[in-house]
């Protein structure tokens, strides 16, 4: 008698309600954050839905999460769309690399961005810090954005290649944001117009390619003629050597170089904004945040070791990336056909969305999730959350190299600037977020913001 194999049972996965042939396309390009709220409140933690003819797994369970960024995470990829908007501008770095190559590139970097190396950043961050307040006069009305932009910018720049491009900043980030608004429309079309056709906006992309190209080319160029030793990132990346001797490319140099000064000041700039954003609409809460800081600075600049002793501030910053997190959400591909993640298939092709935005909103991780409340990140409290609940930064081997540098620069900002201004918003209208504008999760609009000097001022 043959014998007869048992599989297991899989999981149901609801299809989404969408439309005939385009699916949920265009209601994901209209607005993809509310998108995804409807899809996770409607149909539960995985969900089917369509780009066109493309299938998508829209994912909020953290168990999941581990299965596809963690347990399985070499089965995936970053699949053709993200591939064919990210390369033409950051090559094969990083953040799109993939396979074999991708794993050689991450080792030899994550060295350099363990929390014991990034720590001889703190200086540098406070620096800009103090420098950019200065600027700011009583009563002065700043676009709170552009602002931290513009600091980000600077901080990642002498981080990354020991260079002073404050007063470049307007025109790199100019560059840069023009380069991430472009990333952005690609990922959000399945046939956007290719970069080689000459249209006025892919005019407009590749002179900003060519700005950032100069600039970094030029400081590499300068690096290797130089014999003077330095302790920023791109001199690591020309120096490091895989184990057979070999050194990266120019090319490749280049390529990690512009994924870095990208991903370096945006995200942050981003989490920033919604901080000040958060902070302004809550007096109570930016209150406390700085009579913590006064109370332990006593109008000094911050420094690494003062860090531990400002833990509300940090839990500021953590929830205002809850509600606000720079990368909304992940994406990756099936490169076969996988059995079994949780109970679940995933067919070859298909696309898993892990929708960020809409895990950070669970009621059952975060009672109340609408409400910024910076308590839900004591110690005690943040333990508790399951694994992959919260997760600002990605996870698993593809988390973002820069997690720690990030997290310690939003800390130190918010201590350095709150102790010697408060803003205060001039429009009370509600501003909401805004991912088209570009690769994170942006205002709709301008943010302007009125300066008051305070009185802790040295």
């Amino acid at each position: 008698m043959a014998t007869q194999v048992r599989t297991k049972p899989t999981k149901f996965i609801p299809d989404v309600k969408e439309s005939p042939f385009v699916g949920s396309l265009l209601v994901h390009q209209k607005d993809r954050l509310n998108f995804y709220l409807h899809v996770a409140h409607k149909y539960g933690e995985v969900a089917r839905f369509h780009f066109g003819n493309f299938p998508a797994l829209q994912v909020t369970s953290p168990k999941f999460v581990h299965g596809v960024l963690v347990e399985h995470a070499y089965d995936f990829d970053k699949g053709e769309l993200m591939h064919n908007a990210f390369r033409p501008i950051i090559g094969n770095g990083l953040f799109i690399s993939e396979g074999d190559f991708h794993r050689r590139q991450r080792k030899l970097m994550a060295p350099s961005f363990q929390p014991r190396q990034i720590m001889h950043y703190a200086d540098t961050m406070v620096r800009y810090g103090e420098q950019i307040q200065q600027g700011w006069q009583e009563g002065a009305v700043v676009d709170i954005g552009h602002e931290m932009t513009r600091l980000t910018m600077s901080i990642v720049g002498k981080a990354l290649f020991d260079a002073d491009v404050f007063t470049e900043a307007d025109e790199l980030g100019g560059a840069m944001t023009l380069l991430l608004q472009h990333t952005s429309y690609a990922l959000s079309h399945l046939f956007p117009i290719p970069l080689s056709w000459p249209t006025p906006h892919n005019w407009r992309v590749k002179r900003a390619l060519t700005v950032m190209d100069h600039r970094i080319q030029r400081m590499i160029d300068e690096r290797a003629a130089s014999s003077a030793e330095r302790n920023d990132f791109l001199s690591i990346l020309l120096q490091a050597r895989e184990e057979d001797g070999s050194r990266m490319s120019q090319r490749q140099v280049r390529d990690e170089a512009l994924t870095l000064f990208g991903a370096g000041h945006e995200t942050t700039a981003t989490a920033l904004t919604w901080t000040w954003y958060l902070l302004t609409s809550h007096p109570a809460i930016y209150q406390r945040m700085m009579d913590e800081i006064d109370n332990v600075l006593q109008g000094r600049s911050p420094g690494y070791a003062d860090l531990a002793h400002l833990p509300y501030t940090l839990q500021v910053f953590k929830e205002a990336m809850r509600l606000y997190p720079p990368a909304y959400a992940v994406s990756r591909v099936a490169l076969h056909d996988i059995e079994d993640i949780e109970g679940y298939n995933v067919r070859r092709g298909e696309t898993v969305l892990v929708a960020i935005y809409a895990m950070h909103r669970r009621s059952d991780y975060f009672p109340e999730p609408e409400k910024f409340d910076p308590e839900r990140f004591v110690p005690e409290r943040e333990k508790q959350l399951p694994r992959y609940a919260y997760m600002p930064f990605g996870a698993g081997p593809r988390i973002c190299i820069g997690n720690h540098f990030a997290l310690m620069e939003g800390h130190l900002l918010l201590a350095t600037l709150a102790q010697r201004v408060a803003f205060e918003r001039i429009d009370a209208q509600a501003v909401k977020p805004d991912p088209s504008r570009s690769v994170t999760i942006r205002p709709d609009r301008n943010m302007q913001m009125r300066v008051r000097r305070r009185a802790t001022q040295q």
